[in-house]
């Protein structure tokens, strides 16, 4: 059914600006101005009418933060658990992610065709790792590997490829140390080039971003040691910052039962230098995207993101990490991430201005009234009006 938002306060993320008394018509489930009153109306009464949200690095089918537990279930059982943790998702607000490990063709489809509720999901399919590099990862060592892996996900309709660049949380790998030779990552670029898509870098120390970056991957994941010449770089070639802080704040809260001793160690210096590389890149304007890396019963923590980045950013910027930044990052720019005249209808009613208190986004059960996903209601706690 069309729909008219009527007395609508948009939120013009660009700009970052509030715009009252608008009226949004949604037809075919996408925006459009203009036009006949007809379809279903809804008054807003000054409510606050925004685009859906993106999380720029999910793991869909990680449905548990133990890997050894991952690696045991049945695929069907799996299946069941990546639905249900897109409709979460989905009701949490965010009407697109990208997902960078395991999401895979077959989610996508059953999402297309309404076979399961979630968001628009964008995939990669495994990440890519040397040997020795990662958990829960496609070892590929060398050019030739790196290239038939690379042909073969993107003919399975992936996006963009994610490589693993140096060590982390839960990779046997030093944090600081490094994954891939140049040839190799210029070869993975490349290749993703080839087929329209692009490369994705988990990445830490300043070292690993420095060299993925100049090497021409368009996205660094995590980035938490990153210093001035990393932010350089980033402004230099366009590159993205996904910080993932969500996940090392909800990690360290649970106890990080899963973690041996030297992950714990490792998440203890990520934890002490997140928020320090995020306050350096926002300030230089470097281009961030709103990701979290959770997995399992942490992906209730989706939302903590905008809470712990509004410690050394305001809500404008981290507003646009989650829209307009992300549709950047996806290639989607007015597609998603925006209200404006063609783009698809990814809307949010919220009560209260997130522009002045960004916890309006982060109380999805009180104050996350309306969610409309490429024009079809799924949520609405508001009185309506049926033309």
């Amino acid at each position: 059914m069309d729909t008219v938002f009527v007395n609508a306060t948009v939120l013009d993320v660009r700009q970052g600006l509030l715009v009252e008394d608008q009226e949004v018509a949604v037809r075919n489930g996408r925006i459009e101005s203009g036009g006949r009153r007809d379809g279903q109306v809804i008054d807003l009464h000054g409510r606050v009418l925004m685009p859906g949200l993106i999380d720029s690095h999910v793991h869909v089918t990680q449905g548990s933060e133990s890997f050894v537990e991952l690696k045991s279930w049945p695929a069907s059982y799996a299946a069941l658990r990546s639905a249900q943790t897109l409709n979460d998702m989905l009701h949490r607000g965010f009407t697109t992610v990208r997902d960078l490990g395991g999401a895979e063709a077959g989610l996508a489809r059953a999402l297309r065709e309404g076979l399961i509720e979630g968001p628009r999901l964008l995939y990669g399919g495994p990440i890519l790792a040397p040997t020795g590099g990662h958990v829960l990862t496609r070892i590929c060592d060398g050019p030739v590997e790196l290239r038939r892996a690379i042909r073969e996900q993107l003919a399975q309709g992936a996006q963009h490829i994610k490589l693993t660049l140096s060590g982390g949380v839960v990779s046997s790998m030093a944090l600081d140390a490094l994954a891939y030779s140049e040839e190799e990552i210029r070869a993975a670029v490349e290749e993703a080039g080839f087929g329209h898509g692009y490369v994705a870098g988990h990445a830490y120390s300043a070292a690993s971003v420095n060299r993925a970056i100049r090497y021409g991957v368009r996205t660094i994941e995590h980035g938490n040691l990153i210093d001035a010449e990393s932010v350089e770089l980033f402004l230099e070639h366009g590159a993205f910052l996904v910080p993932t802080l969500a996940t090392f704040d909800a990690l360290r809260r649970s106890g990080a039962e899963h973690l041996t001793p030297e992950g714990k160690g490792k998440l203890d210096t990520i934890l002490e230098r997140g928020l320090e590389a995020l306050e350096l890149a926002d300030r230089a304007g470097v281009a961030i995207g709103y990701g979290t890396d959770l997995h399992g019963a942490l992906h209730a923590h989706q939302l903590d993101e905008f809470t712990l980045r509004a410690e050394v950013q305001k809500p404008a910027d981290i507003l646009r990490s989650a829209t307009v930044v992300g549709a950047e990052i996806a290639g989607l720019v007015g597609e998603v991430g925006e209200i404006r005249d063609g783009a698809c209808a990814d809307l949010l009613v919220v009560d209260g201005n997130p522009l002045e208190d960004i916890a309006v986004l982060t109380e999805p059960e009180r104050r996350l009234r309306l969610i409309m996903r490429a024009g079809r209601i799924v949520k609405n706690t508001l009185d309506k009006e049926t033309a």
